[in-house]
């Protein structure tokens, strides 16, 4: 019996039926991955260079919106902003910055949990560029090596200077202390005010987002209540 050939177009999904356009992701969070959407050559410029490219950006924006840049007010504007971005705000997309991590050896031999509550951050929603302000709990327990509690604020930092989603903010705190502290026992936890969402769209300003991660010992109910508990004394 011959086979009924089939056409391989057949076979193919329409997938264009399933992407999103920009309008209909809106204010949604939609995070593609783990790491930070990055172009291959987004370090060939210097921040110098960065800073010049986006100062004159920055004043043709500021002159389509109709603003007077001979204002001794906004003169200077372009060049703040443009600073801004690559040394501060945006500053953690460079991975030059990533903070330098000293482990210490255990010697205590702490073997419960440790708990860093209420790290605040600053971040920015990468669909509208509007701050994303909140606050991160961190708790881990020692596989034989410690950390200096100062540079656990450090790591929230850098990886919230950046555009950032929520949900990929978490994920990359959670996983770079897994990586660095060689511990599976890491939990994040992240209450955070949207701006894009506050501010525009509907404007609401009474909510906040929570997202977690648990990681290890974490997953178990008993030690994730521990964790939760811990965060409303």
């Amino acid at each position: 019996m011959k086979q009924k050939e089939i056409s391989l177009n057949s076979l193919l999904i329409d997938t264009d039926r399933f992407l999103l356009t920009d309008e209909e992701i809106g204010d949604n969070h939609v995070a593609t991955s783990i790491e930070t959407p990055m172009r291959e050559d987004a370090f060939v410029l210097s921040d110098a260079e960065k800073i010049t490219k986006i100062e004159s950006h920055f004043r043709e924006i500021m002159i389509t919106l109709g603003l007077d840049l001979t204002d001794d007010s906004l003169r200077g504007t372009p060049k703040r902003v443009a600073k801004m971005y690559i040394e501060e705000i945006f500053s953690g997309l460079n991975p030059a910055n990533e903070p330098k991590v000293a482990l210490f050896e255990n010697k205590y031999e702490y073997n419960e949990m440790l708990i860093e509550k209420n790290i605040s951050f600053y971040s920015n929603c990468e669909h509208h560029f509007v701050p994303i302000v909140g606050r991160t709990h961190i708790a881990y327990i020692s596989s034989g090596q410690v950390i200096g509690l100062s540079k656990l604020n450090r790591i929230v930092q850098y990886f919230a200077k950046r555009p950032q989603v929520q949900e990929r903010l978490t994920m990359q705190i959670a996983k770079h202390l897994q990586k660095v502290l060689k511990t599976e026992h890491v939990a994040v936890f992240i209450d955070a005010k949207h701006l894009c969402v506050s501010s525009r769209g509907v404007k609401d300003d009474a909510t906040s987002t929570i997202t977690s991660f648990y990681g290890g010992k974490f997953q178990e109910n008993s030690t994730k209540r521990e964790f939760l508990d811990s965060l409303h004394n």
